[in-house]
């Protein structure tokens, strides 16, 4: 399969570089680098995957590469994913995040592709629900401009559907954690706790610490995608993929001292204010993805968050 996998260069994107690799395809990374690395991408250069150095708000740059690769799937990655960000300037996150996602929709649609696999949040998107787990069925009320953003883009992927006939899949993530998520980051609040421990500092807990997220890791991320790439016709163009289990970030805390193997009560949160935008609770019904996509059992927490610290024992000095 030919794949390009837009944001390529970050976090989860080059982890999904790294499989799609391994599974002996052949891959295009677009990627501005204003937060990703080349360095995560060293071992798929080595494989022959190839990087072109682009911001997605560029229409023309955009459309110019991707008709030049001519791919079999788009993956899209590439977006603003901060909250804080989104609220204090949603014309920028409006601008990554719809703008960009149009410009390669319609790039897509130009070179043929067969499927647009696009990326969007499950945390963000349905805002404050009684319904928890959340299906795919909930309405969209999210409260940050970035659920917004990303609410929109899913409009659209449907749009080129119904007018184009573009086949898209978005797929609505839980809270992504794993090896080469940001420690000095403000997004991954999993590597972040994981960096306090390993240094002995306190973790940061905005709120009183109740709040639930739905934490999953990045493995099971890339098998998601690689998943709705392949499938022949998917029953369905929108999927949560995360765990279906609601933790919260006291209990995560908790979670993140024992696997870091201090003693109990070594590692315990300092409150701070609640941050605006940011909803009380949020955990995703999975079933349609575990079903529909033939998804296995989630990555269980204390796995991943063992995994999560090796990594960041790596970047950490005096970790």
């Amino acid at each position: 399969m030919r794949a390009i996998v837009t944001g390529g260069a970050g976090f989860i994107g080059s982890n999904l570089v790294d499989g799609l690799v391994a599974a002996g395809d052949e891959v295009l990374v677009l990627d501005d680098l204003s937060h990703g690395s080349e360095a995560n991408l060293a071992a798929a250069f080595a494989a022959g995957t190839r990087l072109e150095q682009l911001d997605v708000r560029d229409g023309a740059a955009v459309t110019k590469a991707v008709t030049a690769f001519s791919p079999e799937v788009v993956f899209h990655l590439a977006a603003q994913i901060d909250v804080r960000v989104s609220m204090r300037e949603p014309a920028l996150d409006a601008t990554t995040n719809v703008v960009g996602s149009v410009n390669i929709l319609s790039a897509a649609l130009e070179a043929g592709a067969r499927r647009v696999v696009n990326t969007s949040t499950g945390g963000a998107i349905y805002g404050e629900t009684t319904t928890v787990p959340t299906p795919e069925t909930e309405p969209a009320q999210p409260l940050s401009a970035y659920g917004l953003s990303k609410r929109t883009a899913e409009e659209y992927a449907a749009w080129f559907r119904a007018a184009h006939g573009l086949d898209t899949v978005t797929l609505r993530y839980g809270n992504v954690y794993g090896p080469r998520q940001d420690p000095a980051g403000d997004a991954g609040v999993i590597a972040i706790f994981c960096d306090r421990a390993l240094t002995g500092r306190r973790p940061v807990v905005f709120g009183d610490g109740s709040q639930t997220r739905d934490y999953v890791f990045v493995g099971d991320i890339v098998a998601a995608n690689l998943a709705a790439g392949r499938a022949e016709a998917p029953g369905f163009d929108r999927y949560n993929v995360g765990t279906g289990t609601e933790v919260s970030v006291l209990e995560l805390v908790e979670a993140v001292g024992v696997a870091a193997g201090l003693a109990p009560g070594a590692f315990t949160a300092e409150l701070a204010e609640a941050r605006h935008g940011e909803v009380q609770r949020s955990c995703l019904d999975v079933t349609r993805a575990r079903t529909d996509l033939d998804l296995g059992a989630p990555t269980p927490l204390a796995d991943g968050l063992r995994a999560t610290l090796d990594w960041v024992r790596t970047v950490t000095p005096g970790a």
